[in-house]
């Protein structure tokens, strides 16, 4: 089962149930996800439950709503500053090759493992814990609130001041937290979790600065279980043309750790837990166009694709220009 978020032609957001690659089935009297799953949560229902009651009868044209640029994110807060956007790296098959040689100094001949390798060998040891024990604690990223987040088709805009934009095609979820601050997952969605890799090369502390981008995810939202074996691809287009592309994999036959195991030491953090907030988190990588030396441009539309989630996500890469902000004295 997979929703949209969307646009309707009176001007009205709406949601919808995904029939087909060029039909949906609008809910009834349904606004957004954020609604419905606080509505769940209220009526003690599940939302396949309460999504199968609002069906309405009406079928829309899938085509028309990407077409005419009507596509929302497949979750989001009414208040931006209330959607937590975070992730987790070094959690996927894979995912160190790539990881240890950007940060591994250069000239280092020695055998000595990288702290990337170090922290991928802790994932594969502790990462899938026993159901109530404790698993080992993943690299963590905070990357912005809900104010990062773009729609499927728009365009991911690089800062004047970066060094690099990258996709990283991920598995993202998304959570609700009830009133007594209880975390709820809704749903997965494809995700681009773009980075700036030429930053993150420079030293592995500079993490957290290469993060603090943009991202997207959609167009679909996977309501229920994240299939365990999910193969899809990453491609870059460049004036029409395929530049890039390489296949990907994720869910957890492909993983070092468990969803579950992400989950807990993203959501034992008490502000984490706050009632009435959402929370957007990716999952982590294994393939970056990166680490095959490509060097991406504004213009370049970056597509990821997996049968599991429906439509692909398409992006377009744009370059910020103008003076960044300063600070002023009072």
């Amino acid at each position: 089962m997979r929703l949209i978020q969307f646009i309707s032609q009176d001007q009205q957001r709406a949601v919808a149930l995904v029939l087909s690659h060029s039909q949906v089935q609008p809910l009834k009297e349904t606004h957004s996800v954020y609604e419905l799953a606080k509505a769940a949560i209220a009526s003690k229902a599940s939302l396949a439950d309460l999504i199968a009651q609002r069906l309405s009868e009406e079928r829309l044209s899938y085509e028309s709503i990407v077409a005419q640029g009507r596509l929302l994110t497949p979750f989001d807060h009414p208040d931006p500053a209330h959607l937590y956007v975070t992730g987790t790296g070094l959690t996927h098959l894979g995912s160190a090759d790539t990881r240890a040689k950007m940060h591994a100094q250069a000239g280092n001949k020695e055998a000595a493992l990288t702290d990337s390798m170090k922290m991928f060998k802790m994932g594969l040891e502790g990462g899938k814990p026993a159901e109530g024990q404790p698993g080992v604690q993943p690299e963590w990223f905070y990357k912005g609130d809900g104010s990062i987040v773009v729609a499927p088709g728009q365009a991911l805009t690089s800062p004047a001041f970066a060094l690099d934009g990258g996709e990283e095609p991920e598995i993202a979820g998304f959570y609700i937290n009830d009133e007594q601050g209880q975390p709820w997952r809704i749903g997965f969605a494809l995700g681009n979790e773009f980075s700036d890799h030429v930053t993150e090369r420079q030293n592995y502390l500079y993490l957290a600065h290469s993060k603090l981008r943009p991202c997207a995810v959609g167009p679909e939202l996977l309501v229920g279980e994240l299939p365990r074996d999910i193969r899809g691809y990453s491609r870059i287009l460049r004036d029409g043309a395929v530049l890039w592309e390489k296949p990907f994999l994720s869910g957890e036959d492909n993983m070092s750790h468990s969803i579950a195991n992400l989950e807990d030491h993203h959501f034992k953090y008490p502000v984490f837990n706050r009632p009435g907030d959402a929370h957007l988190h990716f999952f982590g990588t294994a393939t970056l166009s990166f680490g095959d030396g490509i060097e991406t441009q504004a213009g370049d539309i970056f597509e990821i694709g997996a049968p599991d989630f429906g439509r692909a996500l398409q992006n377009p890469l744009a370059i910020a220009s103008g003076p960044q902000p300063r600070v002023k004295s009072l």
